[in-house]
């Protein structure tokens, strides 16, 4: 571990973003401290105001993604939480899948699992060495028995911004469902759910959102909940008086107790992005990261993985150094400098084998936020190119 007198230079923000805005902190102490209620379970005041911040984050977050209403979020314990909802709530036998070979594993294991128990099948569209995917290969890729195509938003160990647009006008014209995994997007780019023929959105509260472990979130397009399935029931608050499954948005998918201090910290996250505009957190992440890259790009013996564009790409960058084993490399960082990174496989193995780093362990990731300096990125620049000269 690095001394004392070290400072934390946090770059794994792709993993969960640190620090949370001062709001996130205190809202989740206020509630553990003063309300500790369960939400949607009682008429009293503290109940009342519990459902009050819960309804005010559902509308927060319908506001920053523009979905067409509130209800049209349903909240969930993570991004891995909302993928599997989507994809299990949808995808029958007899269905095929079209996705990418750049995807997490939270879209791979669930059609891998879709696959095993109802035989469903699955195309995989290949990126290129940057990790970009042409939307042709999408097109190209559909059957008439298609149900949905799964595509990330952003790789989470590329950064490669996807064109989504594209690619779900492609769905959208073939009357295929579209679903998007916004883990690394959410918060870092702007989103017009209005604006864009997808039908279906999934992402963590704790990464680009700022809120805490344990939130999550899926957007439903009017219409689709009549096909999504809920893959998990029980009791929602209303009515109680029947054991069937309301069919009432959010309810439909929200059964059992939310996180309630969870979904108190996340709105108070969705306020102060709102307040500060995800316009101009792109732009700072924006700014660092072609700091980032111009200084890495200067270090001769290290290789970046990805568009190497800060245009192209959201704040993370992966990177090898020859002579250098990922974990190692991370390991080192964090020991000798206090930096803070990813090593391995990301949970994204398609990915490295695309990119020709499955077979030495994957990459370092370094990954930005909006409390991230430049202070911190020049450190982390001189810290590798330290490590770099001695090989």
């Amino acid at each position: 571990m690095p001394e004392s007198s070290t400072p934390r230079i946090y770059l794994d923000n792709a993993a969960t973003s640190w620090p949370k805005p001062a709001a996130v902190y205190d809202a989740v102490d206020d509630y553990n401290r003063n309300l500790g209620v369960a939400v949607g379970r009682g008429a009293y005041r503290q109940a009342g105001e519990v459902q009050g911040i819960v309804d005010r984050c559902r509308k927060h977050a319908a506001d920053l993604l523009g979905a067409e209403s509130w209800d049209r979020i349903v909240f969930t314990f993570n991004g891995t939480d909302s993928l599997n909802l989507a994809l299990h709530g949808l995808v029958n036998a007899g269905d095929h899948v079209v996705t990418s070979d750049i995807e997490h594993n939270s879209v791979l294991r669930p059609l891998r699992e879709l696959s095993r128990r109802l035989g469903v099948e699955t195309t995989f569209v290949s990126a290129d060495r940057t990790g970009l995917i042409d939307p042709t290969t999408v097109r190209d890729a559909l059957r008439p028995n298609t149900k949905l195509v799964a595509i990330t938003h952003a790789s989470n160990v590329t950064g490669t911004i996807q064109p989504i647009a594209e690619i779900a006008a492609i769905a959208r014209e073939a009357g295929v469902l579209c679903l998007v995994d916004a883990a690394q997007s959410a918060g870092h780019l702007p989103i017009d759910l209005k604006n864009l023929p997808v039908d279906l959105l999934a992402c963590p509260g704790h990464k680009g959102l700022l809120g805490p472990l344990g939130t999550g979130l899926l957007y439903v397009r009017p219409g689709v909940e009549q096909q999504l399935q809920s893959v998990r029931q029980g009791g929602t608050g209303s009515n109680s008086e029947d054991d069937r499954q309301p069919d009432l948005l959010p309810d439909k998918y929200e059964s059992g107790n939310h996180n309630a201090p969870g979904l108190c910290g996340l709105e108070a996250a969705l306020a102060w992005i709102q307040e500060r505009g995800v316009e101009s957190i792109r732009a700072h992440e924006r700014e660092l990261t072609s700091r980032l890259l111009d200084g890495l790009a200067r270090i001769e013996q290290l290789t970046i993985h990805g568009p190497c564009d800060a245009e192209k790409q959201v704040g993370v960058v992966s990177v090898t150094i020859p002579g250098f084993e990922p974990q190692v490399l991370a390991s080192i960082l964090d020991e000798s400098f206090g930096i803070q990174t990813r090593a391995g496989l990301h949970c994204a193995p398609g990915a490295h084998r695309a990119l020709r780093t499955f077979e030495a362990g994957g990459t370092v990731r370094l990954s930005v936020g909006p409390f991230t300096t430049a202070n911190e990125i020049d450190a982390a620049v001189t810290g590798l190119a330290e490590l770099a000269g001695a090989v």
